[in-house]
């Protein structure tokens, strides 16, 4: 069960460290979007939809790592005065009845409207756009299998503090850091 968590916890934050340089890169593309069109009067669609894409690709694929560093939303109310062992329980208790029927039924309802555009090899509707449409749907699924994957390992962390084999930490562990 180590070696699982180990693996689940260090492609999230392998795959959420590589896609936060999206975020610099957003800002540089953003940049000279303004800088073309203000100052040269040169417009392009293509890098407008690249910023569209870009963020699409940064907040979807960065869910499991977020999730990794306990950075989504909840609802503190009990769970911040809870003792460990309770706090074990509610997030496996969470993850077992709440986050992973979720991600099953985004990738059941996801699946055939991805499928569709992988069959047309959608594209962008703006003749210089970006022809990879398809590709922004796919992310769907991948977040929500990532996600999901997060969950197994949250799940299995909170068995092992329930048992006795974890200390319970507020963070990941130090060497994801």
């Amino acid at each position: 069960m180590t070696r699982l968590i180990a693996l689940i916890d260090g492609l999230n934050n392998r795959i959420g460290r590589t896609v936060s340089w999206l975020v610099l890169i957003m800002v540089v593309v953003q940049f000279v979007i303004v800088v073309q069109r203000y100052v040269f009067g040169i417009g392009s669609i293509w890098m407008q939809e690249s910023i569209v894409y870009m963020h699409g690709f940064l907040f979807m694929l960065a869910a499991g790592y977020t999730l990794l560093h306990n950075g989504h939303v909840r609802v503190d109310v009990f769970y911040r005065e809870a003792t460990p062992r309770r706090k074990a329980i509610t997030d496996l208790c969470g993850v077992l009845f709440f986050l992973l029927p979720m991600c099953i039924a985004v990738i059941w309802l996801a699946w055939p409207y991805v499928s569709n555009s992988w069959a047309i090899f959608e594209g962008s509707k703006e003749t210089s756009g970006i022809h990879g449409v398809y590709l922004l749907k796919t992310v769907i699924i991948v977040f929500a299998g990532l996600v999901a994957l997060q969950g197994v390992s949250l799940a299995a962390h909170s068995i092992r503090i329930l048992r006795g084999q974890e200390a319970p930490s507020a963070e990941a562990p130090p060497e994801l850091m």
